[in-house]
């Protein structure tokens, strides 16, 4: 068994850039920064930030050009995957990305004024409820020490 799962909370670096391929498939590639913040030996308070190359499928594409925009705060669930590929020069590239399997708004309402609250979508067929809140307990019946 084996498990690739990525979660990332963070802001959007650019606008998304949505293409359509052939048969009409929606693919959407945007970039999303997270960031940490700690004090160095000197007690200077330092900012990390790394860059995550994000891709969208189909209606979760449809969805990030519609209501994605640059500086919002998203929650991203997905998977990693690493690509290779020859550039002109005939040099070998490689990237990393996350493939978005679900993608949730964050935020205050007036933060995107195109943009509901907070919508859950998902590249699956499985019913969802339309707005989730990952903050709360799920169930109360949770024994979990956390």
């Amino acid at each position: 068994m084996s498990v690739n799962k990525a979660i990332l909370i963070g802001n959007v670096g650019n606008d998304p850039e949505v293409r359509y391929l052939e048969g009409g498939t929606s693919v959407a590639r945007f970039s999303l920064a997270t960031s940490e913040v700690y004090k160095n030996k000197s007690g200077e308070k330092v900012t990390q930030t790394e860059w995550h190359n994000i891709v969208a499928w189909r209606h979760l594409a449809e969805l990030a050009e519609k209501y994605i925009k640059k500086g919002r705060q998203l929650y991203v669930d997905g998977r990693i995957i690493n690509r290779s590929w020859e550039d002109k020069e005939g040099n070998k590239r490689y990237t990393t990305e996350i493939v978005a399997g679900s993608i949730q708004l964050l935020g205050r309402k007036g933060d995107n004024d195109t943009a509901p609250a907070t919508p859950v979508e998902s590249q699956s067929k499985e019913a969802k409820p339309e707005n989730t809140d990952f903050s709360k307990d799920q169930s109360e019946d949770d024994d979990l020490p956390f």
